[in-house]
């Protein structure tokens, strides 16, 4: 172990969140050297590990990963900096919503379409879109670059806890959950939904809707399989080690 990985804290924390980089950029949902993630590491979720500044998803190792301090403005200086936008964005988040440990935004193709349509919900037309039957939420206020205010703003839009996706109107998607599994889990499975509703409404035929109960049903059933994103991010990270990755570095 090198003397760097030595000092460095929550380290495997770390490892999964470059894995969930790299298999973002690898699955295209990026967008190039912006975008974010991010992971709370102290009890009140406002300290955070998150990606550095202007780094591409592709290139991102465990210990390049920055700290984070949600209610620290100085953050925002000397050369380990994050983006602004990040800090407003994932900050809010952080500093507001308690139960979102890690946060997700990508403007992913599909997600991002969705978000600029006029009506961006997202109906239970098959078993992923099901999965968040009522688990969304629209932000139909945007307002520009993401600096404190706007991450404000968006924050205060997850009022129901039952709610981890917030498509945002015009700009794209973010994903909220309690690991970096259960989260990049959730953003994986929403985009193959978006894809689905988009790929389904340039057929132009009518969409076969599943009835409320039966989305309701299988969104609970999918909520209670047993250890389907820690085995996910499992085998993602099995196949970037067969590879000789570098993002556990």
């Amino acid at each position: 172990m090198n003397q760097h990985r030595q000092n460095m804290t929550h380290w495997a924390e770390r490892v999964d969140l470059a894995a969930a980089f790299r298999w973002t950029a690898r699955l295209n949902l990026h967008e190039g050297v912006a975008n974010h993630f991010s992971l709370a590491i102290n009890d009140d979720g406002t300290r955070f590990l998150m990606n550095p500044n202007q780094m591409h998803f592709s290139r991102i190792k465990a210990s390049d990963l920055i700290e984070v301090d949600a209610n620290d403005p100085a953050t925002l200086e000397g050369p380990d900096a994050p983006d602004p936008t990040a800090w407003g964005l994932h900050g809010g988040i952080h500093r507001l919503v308690p139960h979102a440990r890690c946060a997700m935004h990508v403007h992913s193709i599909f997600a991002t379409v969705l978000a600029s349509l006029q009506d961006s919900r997202l109906p239970p037309i098959d078993q992923n879109c099901c999965t968040f039957f009522n688990r969304y939420v629209i932000d139909d206020g945007y307002g520009g670059l993401a600096f404190a205010d706007e991450g404000a703003r968006c924050a205060a839009l997850f009022t129901d806890p039952k709610q981890k996706v917030m498509i945002m109107g015009n700009h794209g998607v973010l994903i909220i959950g309690a690991t970096v599994a259960e989260t990049f889990n959730r953003l994986y499975y929403f985009e193959r939904a978006a894809e689905t509703y988009i790929r389904a409404l340039q057929t132009g035929q009518p969409l076969r809707v599943l009835p409320d109960e039966v989305a309701e049903k299988t969104a609970q059933e999918l909520e209670a399989y047993p250890e389907q994103d820690i085995r996910h991010l499992t085998e993602l990270k099995a196949i970037l080690d067969d590879e000789g990755s570098t993002y556990a570095a």
